[in-house]
């Protein structure tokens, strides 16, 4: 099975928390259907990302990197690389690489879809990444780093959050009532 394969398979099986997520799918999976490069760079204006949200098991705090191109506090996440063999597997090494943690217990089943703009991914043109997010849990106390990535990566309380983007708080509340239900 083929990393485009995998991700179409994942997308059509996937049970969409909401309607948004729905409207999303159908797009993702579209998408793939009629680009055979869809989880390249390459694929533009669009192409497919995966990212990881962490979040300790009591779901009392989110780890957040200060992503050192976008200027903001985000989630792990990125593209797909030629060795990715599954959709959570590119999400799985983003969370490794961003975050440094090495002890993650990672759920392998999609917690939501976002497709965002992002005006650095390809200088001239803005691209729009098609992301797949999964959901990890970590202690507290694991030891994590900044790469060359970020600026900063930090535990944040669920209450006390930086300024981040309205999706960044979708993806967090979605987190926290999948790990809390």
């Amino acid at each position: 099975m083929t990393l485009h394969s995998d991700a179409r398979a994942v997308l059509a099986g996937w049970a969409p928390p909401s309607a948004r997520d729905a409207e999303l799918r159908s797009r993702f999976v579209a998408h793939l259907d009629a680009h055979p490069d869809a989880m390249t760079r390459g694929c533009l204006p669009d192409h497919l990302t995966a990212g990881t949200i962490v979040l300790t098991a009591k779901a009392d705090a989110v780890l957040l990197n200060h992503h050192r191109k976008a200027g903001v506090w985000l989630a792990f996440g990125g593209h797909c690389e030629p060795g990715d063999t599954t959709l959570a597997g590119v999400a799985l090494r983003e969370a490794y690489e961003e975050s440094g943690l090495t002890d993650l217990d990672f759920d392998p089943v999609p917690l939501d879809l976002d497709e965002h703009a992002v005006e650095f991914c390809s200088p001239g043109t803005t691209v729009h990444h098609l992301d797949v997010r999964f959901l990890a849990t970590a202690t507290r106390d694991s030891r994590h780093a900044v790469s060359e990535e970020s600026l900063d990566v930090r535990w944040w309380p669920i209450d006390a959050l930086p300024e981040i983007y309205p999706d960044m708080r979708r993806l967090i509340g979605d987190a926290v009532a999948r790990l809390t239900r």
